[in-house]
């Protein structure tokens, strides 16, 4: 054994690679922007192929697949019965890995959506996998207009009114609620 193959592995555990082996078996961790693309791509195919009804995204521009427009359908027996939201996905580079950034546009009334249009759902946050992808987000937020988390709330307002007073609640929601223009 060479001097530097024995520099290499002195300070390894017993039975482990040197470094420089170790490394070419490891699993590459970064994601480049074409496997990026070609996630969004399949995605965007299976939405087009087979959505789930009252939800629906598409990339903003033809020549950037990292900003998306979806739109969902307020469920039925929901305050939100009737209504069409509109929303932005922006994804980062390593998506599925990370999360896209997702933002209500369309004004809404809801305990996990602030003013601002920001969302709290956990599989937006700490409870993100790759395995989740645009259709389960847009579902989980229609599921999250019928059944808010109250015990995580942005608008605390709307989170004491759904429990106590779902007439008023209601006209909060139609109040608030207008057709924005697609950026």
């Amino acid at each position: 054994m060479s001097n530097y193959d024995m520099e290499d592995t002195q300070n390894s555990a017993p039975g482990a690679l040197p470094p420089a082996q170790a490394s070419k078996l490891a699993p590459r961790r970064g994601v480049d922007a074409q496997s990026t693309t070609k996630r969004l791509q399949t995605e965007l195919m299976q939405l087009m192929t087979s959505s789930a009804p009252g939800i629906s995204a598409f990339p903003s521009a033809a020549d950037n697949l990292l900003r998306w427009a979806a739109t969902i359908e307020g469920p039925d027996d929901t305050p939100y019965q009737g209504l069409t939201f509109k929303l932005s996905f922006e994804f980062p580079s390593n998506y599925p890995y990370a999360a896209p950034t997702v933002l209500f546009k369309t004004p809404i009334y809801h305990p996990n959506v602030d003013f601002s249009g920001r969302i709290c759902l956990d599989i937006l946050k700490d409870k993100w996998t790759a395995a989740y992808n645009i259709q389960t987000v847009l579902l989980s937020l229609q599921s999250l207009l019928g059944e808010p988390n109250n015990a995580s709330p942005l608008n605390g307002e709307a989170a004491e009114l759904w429990d106590k007073d779902p007439e008023e609640f209601k006209r909060k929601v139609l109040g608030r609620h207008r057709d924005v223009d697609d950026e």
